[in-house]
C-alpha cells in the first residue's frame, strides 16, 4: 500500500496552483490558446516529480523550465527557417521538418541526460509550428511568437508555484550522504584488504559507484537550487574525484593480492580490521593510519593504501567544508585547483543514430497518414508521434515511456469527455468554478504522478490538451473526439515504430566503452606534464556506470573495465623516463589506440588491435633500455597482459 505523506500533498497543491495561475493569466490577458500555458505549467511541474518519484528538489523545476524555454526558441527558429526555405513545397517542408525532429533526437541522445530535454522539445516544437501554418501561412511569425509567450507564461507559473510552496532543499540529503559514503568507503577497503569473496567485493564497489554517481547528480541539483551554493558545488566536484580515487585504490588493493601479494604491516591490517560505524570512528582510524604510515615510511606501505588514506583525508577536509558552508581555506583551494577534469566522448553514437531513424520514420509515417486520410486531427496524431519519440528515446526504456503515453491518452478520453460534456459547460458563468475544477484535476493526478503510476503523466497532459481551453471557448463534440482519437492513434503508431525498429546498439556500445577504457590507459603513457595532470577518472567512472546500466549482471565486463581504470591510474603516476624517443613512441601508441576506438570494420579493428599489442611489446623493450623504474615496467607489462588475455572480448564483444 502506498502511503501519502505531507510532501506528496504539498506537491499536489503546488501543481494545482501552477495550473490555476497559468489559466488565470491566460484568460486575463486574452491569450488565443491559454491551454498551451496551462499545459506547459503542468508538464514543467509534474515531469520532475514523475522522474523523482516524489516532490522534486528545489531547482529541478526551474532547470526544466529553462530547458523548455531554450528548446522552444530553438524549435521556433528552426521552424521559421524551414518555412522560409520550403514554403512553396509543403510536402517537402513537412519531410524536412521530420528530419529536423530526428536530428534533435540524435542530438539529445549524445548530450547529458539532464540537458536532452531541450533538444527533444525543439524537434517537436518545429513540427507543431509547421503543421499549424498549413491552414494559415501568413500567420507563421505571429503563431511562433504566441507559442513562445504562452510557454514562458506557463514556465513562470510553475516556478512561482514552486517558490511559494516551500521548495525542498537537497542540501540536508547531501550532508547525510557524505557521512554515509565515508563509512562505506572504509568498509570497501576492509573487504578488499581482507581479500574476501569476489562477489562480495563486486557487490560493494558496484553499489558505491552507483551512490557516487547519484551524489554527483545531487550536486547538479544543488547547483540549480541557488547561486549561494557555489562553494559547496566546487567542493563536491572535487569530492566526486576523491570518492572515485578511493574506490580505485581499494580495488587495486584487492587485485594486488591475487598474483603477488605485497607486504602489508600487521599494524595496518589490525587498524583496518577494526569496524567503524560512524564518520567519527572512521576519522579516528584514519588518524591512526596516518601516524603508522608516517612512522613506517611510504616504502613499507603499499602505494594503493597510502593513496587511499591521502584521498580519505582530503575527503574529510572538503566534506566538513560542504556541511558547514565555511569559506574555502588555502589548503582546500590547493586541492580544488589540483587537476583538470577531462570529459569523454559519448559511446552511444550508434544508439543515437537508431533514435534518429526511429523519430524520423515515425514522423514521416504520421505525415503520410495525415496526407492520405485528410483527417483534420491527423495533425494531432503526428504531433503526438513526434512528442513520444523525441522524449522516449533518451531514456533507458523507450517502450515503457511510449506505453505510459498510450495509457495516459486512453485515460484522458473518459476524463476529458467528463470535463468537456459536464464540467466545462457548467462553469461558463463562473471562472472560479472553472479554476476549482482544474485544480482538483491537477491535485489528484499530482498524487498519482508522485507514485510513478503508469499513464499518470500522459493523462494529465492529454486531458488538458483535449478539453476546451481556447479563447473563446467553443464546444463541438466531433472536434473533441477527433482530437482525443488523434492523440491515441499517434501514441500507438509511435509505440509500433519503437517496437519494429529494433535497437541493436547494445553490443556496439559495450565494445566502444571497453575501447575507451583501453584508450584512456594508453593515453596515460606520457611525459607531458600538462597531460599527466589531466584527470580522466570522473569520465571513466561515468562510462563504467553506463556499462553497469547497459549490462546488468555482466561481472566479467565490470572487472575488465575496473582493471583498466586501475591501470590508467597506475600509469598516470608512474615515473616514465623523459626523452624524445619515448615521447614519439607515446604519440604512436595513442594514435594506434584511437584507431582501434574509431574503426567500425571488424577486420581492420582486429589489425589495429594486434598492432597495438605489438607496439606495447616494443615499448617494454624501450623502457628496459632507458632504465625505467620497476613500477613503470611492471604496469606496462600488466596492461599488455590484460589486452592480450581479453583480446577476443575487446575485438569481438
Amino acid at each position: 500500500m502506498y502511503h501519502i505523506s505531507r510532501l506528496h500533498v504539498r506537491f499536489a497543491i503546488k501543481l494545482a496552483f501552477a495550473i490555476v495561475l497559468a489559466l488565470f493569466i491566460g484568460f486575463h490577458f486574452n491569450l488565443e490558446t491559454p491551454r498551451w500555458a496551462v499545459l506547459t505549467a503542468a508538464i514543467v511541474a509534474a515531469g520532475p516529480a514523475f522522474a523523482a518519484g516524489g516532490e522534486p528538489y528545489s531547482g529541478a523545476i526551474r532547470y526544466r523550465g529553462m530547458l523548455r524555454i531554450i528548446g522552444t526558441f530553438i524549435g521556433c527558429a528552426a521552424a521559421l527557417m524551414i518555412i522560409i526555405s520550403f514554403i512553396r513545397a509543403p510536402v517537402v517542408m513537412l519531410l524536412v521538418c521530420c528530419l529536423w525532429a530526428g536530428f534533435c533526437t540524435w542530438m539529445s541522445s549524445l548530450v547529458r541526460v539532464e540537458n536532452s530535454y531541450a533538444w527533444g522539445l525543439s524537434g517537436y516544437t518545429a513540427l507543431i509550428i509547421v503543421i499549424a501554418i498549413q491552414a494559415a501561412p501568413l500567420t507563421t511569425p505571429q503563431f511562433a511568437i504566441e507559442r513562445c509567450s504562452e510557454i514562458i507564461i506557463g514556465i513562470v507559473c510553475a516556478i512561482v508555484a514552486d517558490l511559494l510552496f516551500s521548495p525542498r532543499s537537497i542540501k540536508q540529503e547531501i550532508d547525510k550522504e557524505l557521512d554515509s559514503l565515508l563509512v562505506e568507503q572504509y568498509r570497501l577497503m576492509q573487504v578488499c584488504l581482507a581479500h574476501e569473496d569476489k562477489n562480495e567485493v563486486d557487490k560493494t564497489w558496484g553499489n558505491l559507484v552507483r551512490r557516487v554517481t547519484a551524489l554527483n547528480g545531487m550536486r547538479n541539483n544543488l547547483n540549480m537550487e541557488s547561486s549561494r551554493w557555489e562553494r559547496a558545488n566546487r567542493r563536491l566536484k572535487a569530492i566526486n574525484t576523491l570518492l572515485l580515487t578511493q574506490i580505485t585504490q581499494a580495488c587495486e588493493t584487492f587485485l594486488m593480492q591475487n598474483s603477488r601479494p605485497p607486504y602489508i604491516h600487521p599494524i595496518i591490517r589490525q587498524i583496518l580490521a577494526t569496524n567503524a560505524e560512524t564518520p567519527a570512528d572512521v576519522h579516528k582510524q584514519l588518524k591512526k593510519l596516518r601516524r603508522v604510515i608516517s612512522a613506517l615510511g611510504e616504502k613499507s606501505t603499499p602505494v594503493s593504501i597510502s593513496r587511499w588514506v591521502g584521498a580519505s583525508t582530503r575527503y574529510l577536509l572538503l566534506k566538513q567544508g560542504v556541511i558547514t558552508h565555511a569559506p574555502i581555506s588555502a589548503v582546500e583551494e590547493e586541492i580544488l585547483q589540483d587537476e583538470v577534469v577531462i570529459k569523454v566522448e559519448s559511446a552511444e553514437g550508434h544508439h543515437a543514430m537508431i533514435n534518429f531513424w526511429r523519430t524520423t520514420i515515425s514522423c514521416m509515417l504520421g505525415s503520410l497518414f495525415w496526407l492520405w486520410t485528410g483527417w483534420l486531427s491527423g495533425s494531432g496524431a503526428m504531433v503526438m508521434i513526434a512528442v513520444v519519440t523525441s522524449l522516449a528515446m533518451r531514456l533507458p526504456n523507450p517502450r515503457m515511456v511510449a506505453l505510459d503515453f498510450l495509457y495516459g491518452m486512453l485515460m484522458a478520453l473518459p476524463i476529458g469527455a467528463f470535463y468537456f460534456l459536464v464540467i466545462m459547460p457548467s462553469t461558463q458563468q463562473s471562472f472560479l468554478l472553472l479554476c476549482i475544477s482544474l485544480a482538483l484535476l491537477g491535485f489528484f493526478i499530482g498524487i498519482e504522478v508522485q507514485k510513478r503510476r503508469l499513464g499518470s503523466l500522459g493523462t494529465l497532459a492529454g486531458t488538458i490538451n483535449i478539453i476546451v481551453l481556447d479563447n473563446p471557448m467553443t464546444f463541438h463534440f466531433n472536434v473533441f473526439l477527433d482530437s482525443a482519437l488523434g492523440q491515441i492513434i499517434g501514441c500507438f503508431l509511435a509505440l509500433m515504430v519503437i517496437l519494429l525498429v529494433r535497437d541493436n546498439s547494445k553490443e556496439r556500445t559495450g565494445r566502444t566503452l571497453l575501447h575507451q577504457f583501453v584508450s584512456a590507459a594508453v593515453s596515460a603513457l606520457t611525459t607531458n606534464k600538462t597531460r599527466r595532470k589531466e584527470n580522466h577518472l570522473p569520465a571513466l567512472y561515468q562510462q563504467l556506470f553506463l556499462l553497469l546500466n547497459r549490462f546488468p549482471g555482466d561481472i566479467d565486463r565490470y572487472r575488465l573495465a575496473l582493471t583498466l581504470i586501475i591501470l590508467h591510474q597506475r600509469l598516470r603516476d608512474a615515473p616514465i623516463p623523459v626523452n624524445e624517443e619515448l615521447s614519439a613512441f607515446h604519440r604512436q601508441l595513442r594514435k594506434t589506440a584511437n584507431r582501434v576506438l574509431s574503426e567500425s570494420n571488424d577486420s581492420k579493428r582486429q589489425r589495429e588491435y594486434l598492432q597495438l599489442l605489438a607496439e606495447l611489446e616494443v615499448y617494454q623493450d624501450k623502457l628496459q633500455r632507458w632504465s625505467a623504474s620497476p613500477q613503470t615496467v611492471e604496469s606496462v607489462k600488466r596492461l599488455a597482459e590484460i589486452l592480450h588475455k581479453y583480446k577476443h572480448t575487446l575485438i569481438n564483444a
